[in-house]
């Protein structure tokens, strides 16, 4: 929702469910503290919050921190976050483990720890928004994640899940968090 101020330029009304989110919009805030918000708000780990920014063609990881190194996702591949960026459009998967994907990141631990740890349970429902600028760029992709070894388990998004995303979507794309990383 958008309202006029004073100075004749449009601000941004919250609804309450998403308040939280002003306090990691300002200068100083990392991803790791924008996904730890999101996690709250949209009821899932932050380990499945993921922030891409659009670099040259290429989406790069911002969050999670272990997949920034991890290599980037060209917008000519057939990965979902490259079909969001492309089509400017929000889509939701709650059967995404059925949904062809480049499920290589998926797989990579968040920590070098022993290698006895199980691999990460694969992701069954998801989340996926274009970050879009004022003049209408795509400048990133957000994507809200459920994981789980059954998808029974995870629960379904919802319209309005996907709907409050793209609210974040849109005040993500002036945030320092995502541009300054």
């Amino acid at each position: 929702m958008t309202q006029n101020n004073d100075h004749g330029m449009e601000e941004i009304v919250l609804p309450e469910h998403l308040l939280p989110l002003e306090s990691v919009l300002g200068q100083g805030v990392s991803a790791l503290d924008l996904s730890m918000v999101l996690a709250k708000i949209f009821r899932v780990q932050y380990t499945e919050v993921a922030m891409l920014r659009l670099e040259k063609g290429l989406l790069r990881f911002i969050f999670p921190e272990h997949l920034r190194t991890t290599g980037a996702i060209p917008l000519s591949s057939k990965a979902v976050a490259a079909h969001t960026a492309l089509s400017k459009k929000a889509e939701i998967f709650n059967n995404f483990a059925r949904v062809k994907h480049a499920s290589i990141f998926e797989t990579i631990k968040p920590t070098t720890t022993d290698f006895e740890d199980p691999p990460p349970p694969p992701i069954q429902k998801l989340m996926s928004v274009p970050i879009i600028d004022r003049g209408a760029n795509v400048v990133g992709v957000i994507q809200i994640s459920r994981k789980g070894l059954d998808p029974k388990y995870a629960q379904d998004f919802s319209r309005e899940d996907l709907h409050d995303l793209e609210i974040v979507a849109g005040l993500l794309a002036t945030a320092p968090a995502l541009l300054a990383n």
